[in-house]
This record gives C-alpha cells, sequence and structure tokens, in this order.
C-alpha cells in the first residue's frame, strides 16, 4: 500500500472531523505515544537495576566492608542480597572483579599454588615452606568448600620436620572446619571421603588423623565409640521417623477420600524398633552314615626261596663248590589281604545374621472429624448453618479395620490402632503470619517471572485500550464518513422516492376529497401538490432542521439554474426553518 495515499486519506478524515473529535484524537494520540514512552524508559530502568550479578561471595566481613568502600569510591551501585554476598550490575562485573583484585581483596580468601607465580628474590627455605603449607591449605579448602553442603571450609595442616630416624619420624594431622548451608548436613561417606581426601594429598597422613569438626564444634566421623555411637543413633533415628511418617501417610490416603479431605484426618504412628544386630551359626548333622573312601590291599607268594649260599669262609669257599656245602630249602606259599573302609558323619553349617531393625510393636492413633449438615428451621427448610453430627460405632470400626490392613497390625505381636471422633476447629491464621507466607510465595515462585508479568501486563494493557477506546473510536469515525456519504447522495434519492410516493398517496386523497366534495376536473392539482409538499417540508424542518438544511443545500447545488418554483420552495423551506 501506497504511504502518500494513506497519509492522504488520514489527513482528509482528520479534516472532516468536527472540533471536539479532533481533540479527542490528538489526545488519544498523545496518550498512546506517552504511555508507550513510558514503558520503554521503565522497562529499560527495572532491567538496568534488575539485571545483577555476583561480584564476591563468601567473603569476610572486614574484606566485605573495603570491597563496598571501593565500589562506593567508583560510584558503582551494588547490593547485598545475603550476607557475605556483593552483587553489581553485569556489564561492569569484570572491569570491578579485575580492578579490585589489583587491589589485593579479598585478602582473607583462602590461596593455592597461585603464590608462585610470582618469584621473590631473597627469600629463605622457611618462607618457601610457608608459602608451600599456605597453597597446599588454600588448595585443600578450596577442594572440600566445592562439596554441594558445604558453604565455608576452612584446612590447617601441621606437617612435622622430616627425620633421619624412622623411630623418630611423626605423622602429619589435620583439621578441617566446615560451615554447612541451612538444612543440609554430612552423610558418613561424605564424611568419610573428606578425611580421605585429605589425606591422600599429604604424604604419610592417615584418615585417622584427620579431624573434622562443623560449626557449632561437633566433632563428625570420630573414630571414638561416643561418635559411633552419635552415628549409629542418628541413622536408627532417621530410619524409625521415616517408616513412621510413611505409615501416617497411608492412613490419611485410605481415609481423606471419604472423611472429606486431609485436613480432617490427623493420624500418628510409633513403632518401637529392636535395632540390636545378632548372629548365629549352627552346625546340623545327618545321622545317616555314608562311605567316604574304601582301600584294599592283597598280597600273594607262592615256589621256593633262593638259595643261599653257605659254609666256612676262606679260600676253599672262594675257590669253587665245596661238597657238603648246598644249602637244603624247601618250597614257600604265602597269601595277605587287608581291606580299610571310611565311614563319614554329614553335616550342615549356616551362619544367620539379624535384620537392621526388627520391629517390637507398632501403635497408631487416628483421629477424625466427624459429619455435618444443614440445621433446620422451624418451617422446616434447611438453613445455612451446619450442625455437627458424630460418627457411628459401625463407622469407627470400618475406620479401624482399614487402618490395620494399610500398615499392616500384627494383634499377635501386641499392636493397638486407636480411632477417635473429635469435631475439628478451624483455625485462624494470623495476619501476620498469611502475609509473610504471601510474600515468601511471591519471593520464591513469581520473582523469577517479574519481566513475564509485566509483559504480559503491558500487553493486556494496550489491548484493553485497542478495544475500548480504539476500536470505537475506528467505528464512529466509519459510521460518520457513512452518514456523510448518505448525506451527499442517497438522501436525494430518499427524499425522491418520498417525493413519488407522497404524489401518489396526494392523488388518491384528492380524488378522494373530489368525490365527497364533488369537486370537478377544473380543481387545481398542482396546488394541491405545493401545498401538501409545504407542509410536509414544514414538519421535517420542525424534526430534522440540520438534516433538512443539508438537504437544501444539495438540491440548490444540483438544480441551479432551474425554474423559478424551486427556488420559491427554497426561500419557503428557509422561512419554515427559521419558524420551526
Amino acid at each position: 500500500m501506497d504511504l502518500k495515499v494513506l497519509v492522504s486519506q488520514l489527513v482528509g478524515l482528520f479534516e472532516k472531523l468536527n472540533k471536539s473529535q479532533k481533540i479527542i484524537v490528538g489526545a488519544t494520540i498523545v496518550g498512546v505515544v506517552a504511555f508507550l514512552l513510558f514503558l520503554v524508559v521503565y522497562t529499560s530502568k527495572t532491567s538496568s537495576r534488575g539485571d545483577y550479578k555476583v561480584l564476591f561471595d563468601s567473603l569476610s566481613a572486614a574484606d566485605a566492608s573495603l570491597v563496598i568502600q571501593q565500589l562506593e569510591k567508583d560510584n558503582i551501585p551494588y547490593r547485598i542480597p545475603r550476607d557475605n554476598v556483593i552483587e553489581v550490575p553485569k556489564d561492569v562485573v569484570y572491569k570491578e572483579r579485575i580492578s579490585i583484585a589489583a587491589l589485593g581483596l579479598p585478602r582473607e580468601s583462602s590461596v593455592g599454588f597461585e603464590l608462585f607465580d610470582s618469584q621473590e628474590f631473597g627469600a629463605t627455605s622457611f618462607d618457601q615452606n610457608v608459602k608451600f603449607l599456605r597453597a597446599l591449605e588454600g588448595e585443600l579448602s578450596r577442594t572440600v568448600q566445592s562439596l554441594s553442603p558445604v558453604e565455608i571450609a576452612n584446612v590447617n595442616l601441621a606437617l612435622p620436620k622430616e627425620s633421619l630416624f624412622v623411630s623418630k619420624q611423626v605423622s602429619p594431622t589435620a583439621s578441617i572446619v566446615v560451615s554447612l548451608y541451612e538444612g543440609r548436613m554430612l552423610s558418613s561417606k561424605q564424611i568419610r571421603g573428606i578425611k580421605n581426601l585429605v589425606s591422600a594429598a599429604v604424604p604419610r597422613m592417615k584418615p585417622e588423623n584427620v579431624a573434622l569438626i562443623n560449626a557449632e564444634g561437633e566433632e563428625l566421623g570420630g573414630d571414638g565409640d561416643t561418635s559411633v555411637l552419635n552415628e549409629m543413633s542418628a541413622m536408627q533415628m532417621k530410619y524409625k521417623n521415616k517408616e513412621e511418617r510413611k505409615r501416617e501417610q497411608k492412613i490419611i490416603n485410605v481415609l481423606s477420600p471419604f472423611i472429606g479431605g486431609d485436613e480432617r484426618v490427623v493420624a500418628k504412628v510409633t513403632i518401637e524398633y529392636d535395632f540390636s544386630q545378632r548372629s548365629s551359626t549352627s552346625e546340623v548333622y545327618d545321622p545317616e552314615s555314608v562311605v567316604r573312601s574304601e582301600q584294599t590291599i592283597e598280597e600273594k607268594r607262592e615256589g621256593s626261596s633262593p638259595k643261599e649260599i653257605g659254609g666256612v669262609p676262606g679260600a676253599v669257599s672262594n675257590i669253587g663248590p665245596v661238597q657238603g656245602l648246598e644249602s637244603q630249602s624247601s618250597g614257600e606259599k604265602y597269601e595277605k589281604s587287608n581291606v580299610s573302609t571310611n565311614y563319614e558323619i554329614s553335616k550342615t553349617v549356616s551362619s544367620t545374621k539379624g535384620e537392621f531393625a526388627t520391629i517390637k510393636r507398632v501403635t497408631a492413633a487416628v483421629v477424625v472429624d466427624g459429619k455435618y449438615k444443614n440445621k433446620i428451621d422451624e418451617d422446616g427448610n434447611p438453613t445455612d448453618e451446619l450442625e455437627y453430627i458424630d460418627r457411628g460405632e459401625s463407622d469407627l470400626e470400618a475406620i479401624s479395620s482399614l487402618v490395620e490392613q494399610a500398615i499392616g497390625i500384627n494383634i499377635q505381636r501386641g499392636d493397638l490402632v486407636t480411632v477417635r471422633n473429635f469435631q475439628f476447629e478451624v483455625l485462624k491464621v494470623p495476619r501476620e503470619q498469611m502475609s509473610s507466607k504471601i510474600n515468601g510465595f511471591v519471593s520464591v515462585y513469581l520473582s523469577p517471572f517479574s519481566e513475564i508479568f509485566k509483559l504480559l501486563l503491558v500487553g493486556v494493557i494496550l489491548f484493553i485500550v485497542y478495544k475500548k477506546l480504539i476500536t470505537p473510536f475506528a467505528e464512529r469515525m466509519l459510521e460518520f464518513s457513512k452518514e456523510e456519504d448518505e448525506m451527499e447522495r442517497p438522501v436525494l434519492e430518499l427524499a425522491e422516492e418520498e417525493e413519488d410516493d407522497l404524489i401518489e398517496r396526494v392523488q388518491k386523497m384528492r380524488k378522494k376529497v373530489e368525490d365527497q366534495l364533488g369537486v370537478g376536473e377544473n380543481f387545481n392539482e398542482e396546488e394541491l401538490k405545493y401545498d401538501v409538499l409545504l407542509e410536509k417540508v414544514r414538519s421535517l424542518a420542525e424534526e430534522k432542521p440540520e438534516e433538512l438544511a443539508s438537504l437544501v443545500q444539495a438540491l440548490l447545488d444540483e438544480e441551479l439554474g432551474g425554474p423559478d418554483p424551486m427556488s420559491d420552495l427554497a426561500r419557503k423551506m428557509s422561512e419554515a426553518t427559521e419558524k420551526g
């Protein structure tokens, strides 16, 4: 669409407006432009104010005061959302961080091996050892502080001097102080992990030589009997509370559908556990004997034994056989048998270890609200006032049965379930508590979406302005232009139609009057038409003078230079308009 044509059409439309309409259009345009300018400026300021990033966190009080002094000196806006955290606008955060770090701030923060980035001439071995100890402590502090539950960590190392004698060597030790985030705690695995981490970073350090305490001074993960018992007790209590809460929630989930909601049921479960673990070993022998092994040995010998040479030792015996020296041997037969059978008595060895926790007894107390119905007035009609009705014994027995089945009650074990019916009182929340809850809800859930809400609000306002102001005004302008068009052309056509209809009716009336009066054909029809038209125009002039004036003007424009009766008609219509 051509811009010039659009501008010319708008200018022409604006020129056709009267003075009041021009004032309304101008005020509307000025208001919309002013609102858009205000919106742009406001959003830019709020975005510049609200777009902050963290400059430093985990600062000490002394370092925080020095950083704030430097920011005020540089005229940099800042805010402190929480303790030990300073935020500045994001467009200057890196520049200020570098400029403040150039001043040696923060001073009390942990440092690592960046201490050796710059070499100092004339430094002694003692200075180097101190710097190494500081760097190692700083690196370990950063590592421990990187854990999710730990907010601040401080590691101190005690490194003894090296000795040439093994008997005189002393193992190094370490002490760690951790400050945890609110609502968090270190598990046993995390405590052992911290100790193993620190001991692995220092030569010849053992995990048992690492002491770990929290901000309250309580030892964590100690090897003493007291620490072990405390950890075991805490674990057992946590397990007990967890199981009790699970059973309580089961009771509420079962009863709430027909009681009328979770707020009308109160359930408390107590479980008595036996946390003592027992180990047993048993050997079971099978009375049936089983052959384990069998061994059979047999020996058998038959025939004579070998000859044995005998005689007097000497030369004669060595020369050759001598008569009378032959050995007289008889035949030999030898037999031997040995059978060995071993029997084994079978046995079964079983080792059993007890559970972590054995349930000794379960008790449950359940309180339910009663029923309510509308009171009946004297006429028998229900009122808005409610009347409390106790639940019957059958209802309480049914509830007790449901509770027993839901949490696994064992009567032989001595478990007990108690169900009572009371009227619940509606507690009124104090106004301050309600406002604090609302503020907390807004800050947690709605603040992150504040920019989106602003844009939505702007969109809604613009939509309302469009629907309530611009659209009706545009429709009014269109109606005004249509009225002008109708006044320019269709009005004349409508007047001609009305004139034809009026002539036809006048002719009928004339004929009727002629018949009643007996007037002949000599009656002047033009004069009657003229008089009737004049009377009709006079009545129209009294009712709608402005439209009639426009009509006369149009007639004059179209019939300019016509016969004199039209000029006479215009003159008489003007006089009728002045009289009206």
